[in-house]
Parts: structure tokens; sequence; C-alpha cells
């Protein structure tokens, strides 16, 4: 369905629920994925899909981390140390536990997306953080998470074989809210996909380079 008024409210509906919701949805089909799977590459990334959950865990830890001081910095990342496992891995705080097995995997997902959900939902609306594609509020760090969530279960899913289609209100959400200058007459999940270098679209050939826009809305 094309974005409309009832797919792609304006970007103040990113929510804490929003981002709740794509991540039970992630980890709920990621649970069917055959425990053999997880050492597949990720799609069209270069990294093996345990570490790709691993990364998408510290994407969610990190937006978190960056809301957590009293004053957020401004001008560059909470200095953690990230580190890569492998020549041409992810660098990242977060690794689990190869002992866990996929359950393990998936519930440190689970954990540090309910970290960055806490911090949406306590963080004063007014605060700004630090990220490299646009100083932003908590509702930004929302999308991005989002955002993450989705387009790296995809990555995901074509690795482990599995079906994955998220909502269309979720993506019309944070097309809205971080791709203002996304097509808006095609349908929300392939759009999101093209605008993240992942898909083409009608008449929009894919896309070598992007980024999204994560500054505030007036």
């Amino acid at each position: 369905m094309p974005r409309t008024a009832e797919t792609g409210p304006s970007p103040s509906a990113v929510t804490a629920d929003d981002l709740d919701r794509a991540v039970q949805l992630a980890v709920a089909v990621l649970r069917k994925a055959p425990p053999a799977a997880w050492d597949a590459k990720a799609g069209s990334l270069e990294w093996y899909c345990w570490e790709t959950v691993e990364h998408l865990s510290d994407d969610l830890f990190a937006y978190a981390a960056q809301l957590g001081p009293k004053a957020p910095p401004l001008d560059g990342e909470v200095p953690f140390v990230w580190e890569s496992r492998r020549p041409g891995g992810p660098a990242n705080v977060i690794h689990a536990d190869r002992g866990s097995g996929p359950a393990g995997l998936l519930q440190v997902l689970e954990a540090s997306g309910g970290l960055l959900i806490a911090m949406v939902r306590t963080t004063p609306p007014q605060v700004r953080a630090h990220h490299g594609f646009g100083i932003s509020d908590p509702e930004g760090f929302a999308a991005m998470g989002i955002v993450e969530t989705l387009v790296h279960t995809y990555d995901l899913c074509q690795g482990l074989g599995l079906a994955w289609s998220p909502p269309a209100d979720l993506c019309a959400r944070v097309l809205a809210r971080l791709f203002p200058n996304a097509p808006e007459s095609t349908d929300p999940w392939p759009t999101l996909l093209w605008a993240t270098g992942r898909a083409e679209l009608p008449g929009h050939p894919r896309l070598t380079t992007w980024r999204w826009d994560g500054t505030v809305r007036a």
C-alpha cells in the first residue's frame, strides 16, 4: 500500500511501543531458524548471521547508551571500546556467549532492545544526543533502532531462509521520520529496503550509498 495518512502518520508518531513491536517481531521470526543456519552469511552483508545479530544488539545498546548520561554528548559517541573478533567482522561492544546457543543470542538481542525501549520511554523529549547522521532526540533514536531491526532482520532472514515482511505502518513511520525524501507513492516496506540500499524501486535504481537524516523535526 502507498504511504497515506493511514500508513504514514507524522514523524512524531514513532514511539517506544513501535520499537518494542519491531524487536519482538524480529525475535519471533528469528527463533524459527534452524540451529545450523547461524554460520551462513546474512544476505548481502559480509557478516555471518550470528555476528549480525550481535551487531544489531550492539546498535540498540549503543543508542540506549548514547541517551544515558545526564548530559549526553553532542560531539561524539560515549567512548566504549568497540572491537571486532575477526578481520572483516563487525566492531561491537556486545558479544553473545556462543555456548548459550541461538536462544541465548536472541536473548541478548531482546535485552539490548529492552534497554533502548526503556531509555526512549524515560528520556525527556527535549534531550539531544550525538549520532553520525545528525544530532537526534529520543524519538529519533527509537526510529533508528526500528530501522536497524527491520533491515538487519531482512538480511538475517535471507541468510537463514526465513520469510520477513514487517508491518507497513512501522515502515511508514520510520520513513517519515528518517527518510523524508523517500518516494511516497510506493509501498512502505520495499521503499525502506530501497532507502537502505537493499533493493530497487520502479523508477528508482538501487542506491550504492545512503544515509538517514536523524535530525530533530520541527
